[in-house]
């Protein structure tokens, strides 16, 4: 894609991703998450004393946006599974709340009752939610004939029913 085609459609996805509407037109989840970073770079938006609530954000990307908006002045609710340390994989709720202020909460997005607590926490704390920003997934890089269905359902249960539940 030119760079010429991504400055057009983040003038046309900004104001959608601030305002918390679905994308009409699909587009590809690499095209989504480089324009949101773009957006979110470009300073355009001000989000002192909103509540931002982050899933997936215990590290990586996640863990990025948050920190990006809570130097922007919003309350981050930082909502992962990774509580305790991973040998191999650096980051945890806790750790990223350490670098900025933050909500840590362990939520398994397929898991109702922790999504449902999450909410009710970060409501609590904060006075409500302004923006929900769904960065928790699951991928396979094997074709479909090679992926077994219990990697599907895993794939399908976090980013489809994780992504409604929250």
């Amino acid at each position: 894609m030119s760079p010429e085609k991504v400055d057009e459609l983040l003038g046309l996805v900004g104001p959608i991703i601030t305002k918390m509407h679905v994308y009409r037109e699909p587009i590809s989840t690499a095209t989504r998450l480089a324009l949101t970073l773009r957006y979110l770079a470009s300073g355009d938006w001000k989000l002192a004393g909103l509540t931002v609530f982050i899933t997936g954000a215990s590290r990586g990307i996640g863990k990025e946006i948050a920190l990006k908006v809570a130097k922007d002045g919003a309350n981050v609710v930082v909502a992962a599974k990774t509580a305790e340390p991973h040998p191999k994989l650096p980051g945890t709720i806790y750790t990223a709340c350490e670098e900025r202020k933050g909500l840590p909460c362990i939520v398994d997005v397929r898991d109702e009752n922790a999504v449902r607590k999450a909410v009710e926490e970060a409501v609590n704390k904060f006075g409500g939610i302004d923006i929900v920003i769904n960065n928790a997934s699951a991928i396979s890089l094997t074709g479909t004939a090679e992926t077994d269905m219990k990697r599907y359902d895993l794939m399908h249960n976090i980013n489809t029913r994780g992504t409604f539940l929250v």
